[in-house]
């Protein structure tokens, strides 16, 4: 059985249809990417898999069953306004929302000690959440989300407000939880992350997927459009070519925009003839790319 499965969920405010007919799967031990505008229906699907609000129509199903009480021991839940009690000390607050999981206080204790030390931020531990800076107040609500060891963990926007540093370290942490078996479903507007954590992702537009599958499978229906080209010196006609659009300068080479991938063969040629070619890639779309074309002038989220 799958951890996570949606089959054909709606979810109806009023007149209006926040997610409509939306259907993926989350496999054990995989990390999910679920993509959109704002207003694209995201948060109200996470909500949606975590019990907080019910579907109008469709199934979701855990490991082949319907939603029940007891699975709130088995989510973790990251979500983007972070909610925690500025006014509570840590240690307090987190071994808590761990007790509630099923945990007992001292598995908890042990495993916030744990994880602040892996943070470095161990110094956290007696401190109220006001105390401590945005940075380091987005480590402790993913602490708290992970305490528990959940085997189903939601994750929105869990990189924003870190540093490219700490940025990382979490995404360490995120692909141990994932490889540990932990089924992640994660959302996020840095396309890059997506790219770099997720092998399947839905991309939603008004509350329907526009766009869903595997990365590679998705990024083999889009051309590719972009040539880097590194070289020794100068070329001369790169943009009379047939099926060049653009070419830009830069500082050991070129980055050349086509119309036609049979373009990236000649622009090959024109620089053999001229000079040594340190590189030669024609680039597949990126994720990025690939999500605004999708979804067009929503593409702001």
């Amino acid at each position: 059985m799958k951890p996570l499965q949606l089959q054909e969920v709606v979810k109806q405010y009023g007149d209006k249809t926040a997610v409509n007919g939306l259907s993926f799967d989350v496999e054990e031990g995989e990390m999910y990417g679920l993509l959109g505008a704002n207003g694209a229906g995201k948060t109200t699907t996470m909500r949606m898999v975590l019990g907080l609000i019910y579907p109008d129509g469709g199934t979701i199903q855990y490991d082949g069953k319907p939603f029940h009480s007891g699975l709130s021991r088995i989510f973790g839940y990251l979500p983007e306004e972070r909610g925690m009690y500025p006014k509570i000390k840590v240690s307090e607050q987190v071994t808590y929302l761990a007790q509630l999981r099923g945990m007992s206080r001292k598995d908890a204790d042990s495993n916030l000690k744990y994880w602040l030390e892996r943070f470095n931020v161990p110094e956290n531990y007696n401190k109220k959440i006001e105390e401590l800076s945005k940075g380091n107040q987005q480590k402790i609500g993913f602490i708290a989300s992970i305490v528990h060891k959940p085997k189903l963990l939601i994750l929105d926007e869990a990189f924003s407000g870190l540093d490219p540093v700490n940025v990382e370290l979490l995404k360490e942490t995120v692909k141990e939880l994932r490889d540990q078996g932990t089924s992640i479903l994660f959302s996020t507007h840095r396309m890059e992350h997506v790219e770099e954590l997720c092998r399947n992702l839905t991309i939603l537009q008004k509350g329907k997927a526009v766009l869903q599958g595997s990365l590679r499978d998705l990024k083999s229906r889009y051309p590719r459009e972009h040539v880097v080209l590194r070289t020794s010196g100068a070329v001369e006609g790169l943009q009379s070519i047939a099926g060049v659009s653009d070419v830009q300068r830069t500082d050991d080479g070129y980055r050349i925009r086509i119309t036609d991938e049979g373009s990236a063969q000649h622009i090959l040629q024109t620089a053999m003839t001229q000079v040594n070619v340190q590189q030669f890639e024609l680039k597949e779309p990126t994720l990025n790319e690939i999500f605004i074309k999708a979804v067009g002038s929503e593409s702001n989220a």
